[in-house]
């Protein structure tokens, strides 16, 4: 999972990516690996697996789009 800048920014419980939407599902799959590595494990009674879109994809090139993925997790 990397920034727009290069860098990686996760946490357990959220990712920034750069890039189409197309890139979210393999995105998601490593904030999961990420997750259960971590120690956590996901905790969907709180609130749900949600994503944040930084752009309009009518005027934004699909390479620019940005997104934040948003997975509650709990510790084991």
């Amino acid at each position: 999972m990397r920034a727009a800048n290069g860098s990686t920014r996760a946490s357990p419980r959220r990712s920034f990516i750069s890039g189409p939407y197309s890139d979210e599902g393999p995105t998601i799959e490593r904030l999961h690996e990420f997750i259960r590595e971590s120690g956590y494990t996901f905790d969907g009674q709180r609130e749900k697996h949600h994503e944040l879109y930084l752009g309009d994809p009518r005027r934004t090139a699909p390479e620019k789009l940005r997104t934040i993925i948003r997975q509650p997790v709990a510790e084991t």
